[in-house]
């Protein structure tokens, strides 16, 4: 009976997340339409440029939105976020280099210089940040926060210097890249996303219901027969695929990760069967709204998301933390 119950919450729940899901899929690329424009041109830009916009911000927040609701709680630190864990720092790293340094024109496939550079330096900053808080009995949570905070510091000072031997027009880039953007031409870089969101999302998904026993502590999880170790790895290494695939093609995009899973556990709950899917709906659905709102403002269309959300989502978790009070 109860099995029934929970599966009849878990469907209602998702349910009441995936409406708005599907109406940012559907309506958003209709909006911010102007006149002047031939048949042909207005074909191109919804199916070449509005389409995959709204597609992209849908996946992208979906994925920082799931990977900070499992990093708060392995990391039992409810400020936790993606980029906590120095993914964004080394992603920053890579892309600085392959704007400011010339002569590079490396790519792989659909994945171009700048993608694959920040692909490879958020890899090597999570390699790094793992080695560091590796323990014989699994994950020193702690020290993977200090590392990842402290990746966090070094990178940002690397991305500082580069910019400061750089060309004019190179910091500009550069200065555009961090503050996180979804303008994409085609689907090229959805598959980018997507091809490290598949993985990462069935690896955390699978582990719902150990985050549920993980949520009330490390020594709890194990007396219910939870492996604590591989459980932290896997969600380490899901969220991180995650957040990789995410940055190289959108850059840093603050906030998501942050304020969604705890709107998400106001409204549905702590039972993370619920929370990690539900994050990937509302957190999708909150990021393609951030992009477009610029869009509907004149001399505001193309302000980066990033900025937007940084804007929206500060004064959203300061409502978040004042309202329990109340």
């Amino acid at each position: 009976m109860s099995g029934r119950l929970t599966l009849t919450k878990w469907a209602a729940a998702l349910s009441v997340y995936a409406v708005p899901f599907l109406l940012c899929a559907l309506l958003l690329p209709m909006l911010g339409s102007r006149g002047g424009e031939s048949a042909e041109v207005r074909a191109f830009i919804f199916d070449s440029l509005r389409v995959p916009r709204v597609w992209l911000g849908l996946l992208a927040g979906g994925a920082l939105a799931v990977t900070g609701a499992a990093f708060q709680v392995i990391l039992r630190n409810p400020l936790a976020e993606p980029y906590t864990l120095g993914a964004t720092g080394g992603a920053a790293v890579g892309a600085a280099l392959a704007i400011s340094v010339p002569g590079i024109g490396v790519s792989v496939g659909w994945v171009g210089t700048t993608q694959l550079f920040a692909l490879i330096g958020s890899g090597l900053a999570l390699g790094v940040i793992y080695r560091l808080a590796r323990r014989p009995h699994g994950i020193s949570m702690n020290v993977l926060l200090l590392a990842g905070v402290t990746i966090s510091i070094l990178c940002g000072g690397a991305v500082m210097f580069i910019q400061y031997l750089a060309a004019p027009y190179d910091m500009a880039r550069m200065t555009l890249w961090l503050m996180g953007s979804l303008k994409v031409v085609g689907y090229q870089e959805i598959v980018t996303v997507v091809l490290f969101l598949v993985p990462g999302l069935v690896l955390l998904l699978s582990q719902m219901a150990a985050l549920n026993h993980l949520s009330l502590g490390d020594e709890m999880a194990a007396g219910h027969g939870v492996e604590v170790g591989r459980v932290q790895r896997i969600a380490f290494v899901a969220g991180g695929l995650m957040t990789a695939g995410v940055v190289s093609v959108a850059g840093p995009i603050g906030f998501v990760g942050l304020i969604v899973p705890h709107a998400v556990r106001r409204l549905s709950g702590y039972d993370q069967r619920i929370v990690l899917p539900a994050s990937f709906l509302l957190g999708g659905s909150f990021l393609a709204v951030c992009d477009t709102l610029p869009r509907l403002v004149p001399r505001a269309n193309e302000m980066p998301v990033g900025v937007v959300t940084a804007l929206i989502g500060g004064p959203l978790f300061i409502r978040i933390l004042l309202g329990p009070r109340r």
